[in-house]
């Protein structure tokens, strides 16, 4: 197996509102996250979330304790979410495993124990996309379904934005420190997300996009409400977004994304929102 890891540093919107679109991409695409047998990891100073991806294609692999956390385990002082969107998995923590179909969720808290990522089926590939926070506790390891999940329909297919939000790994549903995550899936016909648009300056976020069909692409917006900037993305790819930026997307298909945050506080609903109109 190999783990590739990057450090990626937190700017200011006064300094990121003068890169170019290459400069923009190194700094906030995460790209590509899964390769077979690899356990790929982008560690950001926003927050300093880790957005990472495992394919364990023949290999079991384990979730090494990287320089960059400073510890004997990953999960030292660290907890962590995870998501299969591949072919059926399992997931072992210290003495527990855990079988994850595609779409499912799994919570683990912090402790001195190995992690370690296998695929039940060696001609599909189980993909676990996940992020992890730091934590100051430990809180109990939980699997979660879409049928155990907080789930809410919004919009309307007249304003091309119906879609479903599944809420997992949010305090509603179990207890973390910061982390927190959801799926939310487009319906067919509709393409845009998080649409009317808002920051929250207590949290970072990472949006990773899935279910893009070939030949299309999503159009992600960042940047100050008055500064926006956009990044074209692909199926299977995670944009990092600042903590002052606004986060949505449009796309030339409905397609599905996983959200991540961690910061200040577990609120879902702390959203300084934006009118459309105001957007430059």
């Amino acid at each position: 197996m190999k783990t590739n890891i990057e450090v990626r540093y937190s700017a200011h919107p006064e300094d990121v509102k003068h890169w170019d679109t290459d400069r923009l991409r190194k700094e906030h695409l995460v790209s590509p996250l899964f390769q077979d047998n690899t356990v790929t990891m982008v560690y950001t100073l926003y927050d300093r979330m880790v957005a990472g991806g495992a394919r364990p294609a023949g290999e079991a692999l384990r979730l090494e304790p990287v320089d960059e956390v400073k510890a004997s385990f990953f999960l030292h002082r660290r907890e962590l979410g995870i998501f299969n969107v591949g072919g059926p998995g399992r997931v072992t923590a210290g003495d527990v495993t855990c079988e994850l179909g595609y779409k499912e969720a799994l919570y683990l808290g912090s402790g001195d124990r190995d992690v370690v990522f296998e695929s039940t089926d060696a001609s599909n590939p189980a993909m676990f996309y996940f992020n992890s926070a730091p934590a100051h506790r430990n809180y109990p390891d939980r699997k979660v379904t879409k049928n155990e999940c907080i789930s809410v329909e919004m919009g309307s297919l007249e304003a091309a934005n119906h879609r479903k939000i599944n809420k997992m790994i949010v305090r509603e549903v179990l207890e973390t420190c910061q982390l927190q995550m959801g799926m939310t899936e487009l319906k067919p016909g509709s393409v845009w997300n998080t649409m009317p648009p808002h920051t929250h300056g207590r949290r970072m976020e990472v949006y990773f996009y899935f279910e893009v069909p070939d030949g299309s692409v999503v159009c992600h917006f960042m940047g100050q409400p008055h500064e926006t900037r956009h990044i074209w993305m692909k199926n299977n790819e995670a944009v990092i977004s600042p903590q002052w930026s606004i986060h949505a997307a449009t796309a030339t298909s409905n397609y599905t994304f996983i959200w991540g945050m961690a910061g200040e506080n577990l609120d879902y609903g702390d959203q300084d929102f934006l009118r459309q109109t105001d957007l430059r």
